[in-house]
């Protein structure tokens, strides 16, 4: 006997009617929304494209979740719902059985399907998902704009023959067509086709943009006022942009250029600037535009001055901090108090520390012991490629113990680990581990810390997967 699960009569009913296109087509209007899903699933993969491109037009739900079933489809089969969208938008009124308002290629909605197929979905359904109740006191409606939504990753210098087709097809039907994107992700591309390429998107339907490539700070100027038009954006990272030879005044120029489009992102709560470097001495610029509190904030691998320390611990835009990021930004040469004050204003709400590798030393660590102790909240705390004794480890043990929330701890070796020259000496390591050990039990609270080799003398990192833990 076979385990395998009968197709249902839902599925059963999808095949037999797919046997006969013109039968199917001519009958869409009088099957039930429950049959829609399993007839398109069907359609699709057997690619029967007379019968998609019906069946969009008789589509009964508001989203068609398209990316759900192949992120980009086959362009036969895109061209087919294309065709179908077209019949369906030069009708001034909307059929009565058609509810579509939406076409969605992102690589979600999987849900949708397997929810129609019998299937258990790994969540609730959204309410775009669900059929629409047809109203009988009225069979006609307005036409309103149709929004297809993708995802946009520009990684080369031209966009591939899927984005460019649906691009050339949106531009065709402007006004009856919002192309919309949530997540904009720019790796490489030049600044004259990302222009080109944004001109034709609903901007403020993004609400999280990652620009990750080595760009000059001129570039940033030009995408500038393009950011200030995403006026949902919730999520901003910037990778790698840089300073070039240009003159201080005009530097400063795109900077501000940058920092006030900052102005215009009312709902900005994460933001992430790895290796910044135009932000040296300018961090203010940047603070001072932030219009909403934050919940992330991540400075990374860049020099930054104690006057941009002070203003972030002045910055009341900061002070809700859910997790805070400040790996590869040395403050060695600050007051110890700075980074003090800056957990005090965030003790209440913080729940991630990073401060891997900021070259912290002893007086440093003990200066922000006090307010370390009093983050209830803190789940994860990261401080690897740092340089502590093992006294003052033992303190931070101490003063952590009572942090209830704590279960990622991640230290570097002790300084008594090494030799004078910088040698990790794997013999001095061991008893210094039992004695933190011992520390451990001696607080009485189970608890597991990762301990950092620096550098790692199986491949060289810091901080990586050959990291053991210390029960």
């Amino acid at each position: 006997m076979s385990d395998r699960t009968p197709p249902r009569l839902l599925d059963l009913a999808a095949i037999s009617l797919l046997r006969d296109e013109a039968l199917t087509i001519s009958t869409l209007e009088y099957l039930p929304t429950e049959l829609f899903p399993s007839l398109f699933m069907g359609a699709f993969y057997g690619r029967r494209m007379e019968t998609l491109k019906a069946l969009v037009q008789a589509w009964p739900f508001v989203c068609l979740p398209l990316g759900g079933l192949r992120q980009k489809p086959h362009r036969r089969t895109l061209q087919a719902v294309l065709d179908g969208l077209d019949v369906l938008l030069a009708q001034e009124v909307r059929p009565r059985r058609c509810k579509l308002r939406v076409l969605d290629l992102q690589n979600t909605g999987q849900n949708f399907w397997r929810m129609w197929s019998g299937a258990k979905a790994g969540g609730g359904s959204s309410s775009s998902m669900a059929p629409v109740t047809e109203n009988s006191s009225s069979t006609e409606q307005p036409l309103a704009p149709l929004k297809v939504f993708i995802e946009l990753h520009l990684k080369k210098r031209t966009l591939g023959k899927f984005f460019t087709y649906l691009i050339r097809w949106v531009e065709q039907k402007k006004g009856s067509v919002h192309l919309c994107y949530r997540k904009l992700e720019i790796v490489s591309m030049p600044k004259e086709n990302i222009k080109e390429v944004l001109s034709m998107v609903q901007l403020d339907c993004i609400q999280e943009v990652e620009l990750n490539c080595t760009c000059k700070l001129s570039t940033l100027g030009v995408f500038a006022p393009l950011l200030g038009d995403m006026i949902n954006v919730q999520r901003l990272r910037l990778s790698h942009v840089h300073v070039s030879s240009f003159a201080e005044q005009e530097q400063q120029q795109h900077v501000v250029q940058f920092t006030s489009q900052i102005l215009r992102l009312h709902h900005l709560r994460d933001l992430c600037m790895e290796s910044p470097s135009f932000l040296e001495g300018r961090l203010d610029q940047m603070l001072r535009c932030l219009v909403t509190p934050l919940d992330n904030l991540a400075i990374t691998n860049c020099l930054l001055t104690e006057s941009d320390l002070t203003h972030l611990c002045q910055c009341p835009n900061v002070s809700q901090l859910k997790k805070l990021k400040l790996s590869g930004v040395t403050l060695t040469d600050f007051s110890p108090e700075l980074l003090q004050v800056l957990l005090e204003k965030v003790a209440a709400t913080l729940q991630e520390l990073d401060l891997d590798l900021c070259r912290i030393l002893d007086p440093h660590l003990e200066a922000i012991l006090p307010a370390l102790s009093r983050c209830s909240q803190l789940r994860s705390l990261s401080i690897c490629g740092n340089f502590f004794s093992v006294a003052v480890m033992e303190k931070l043990l101490s003063h952590t113990t009572g942090l209830l929330s704590l279960r990622e701890e991640l230290y570097p070796v002790p300084l008594e680990s090494y030799s004078s020259q910088g040698v990790l000496l794997l013999e001095r390591l061991v008893p210094l581990q039992n004695e933190l050990l011992e520390m451990l039990r001696n607080l009485g609270r189970p608890r597991s810390i990762w301990i950092s080799l620096r550098p790692c003398p199986y491949c060289g990192d810091d901080k990586c997967v050959h990291m053991e833990p210390a029960l």
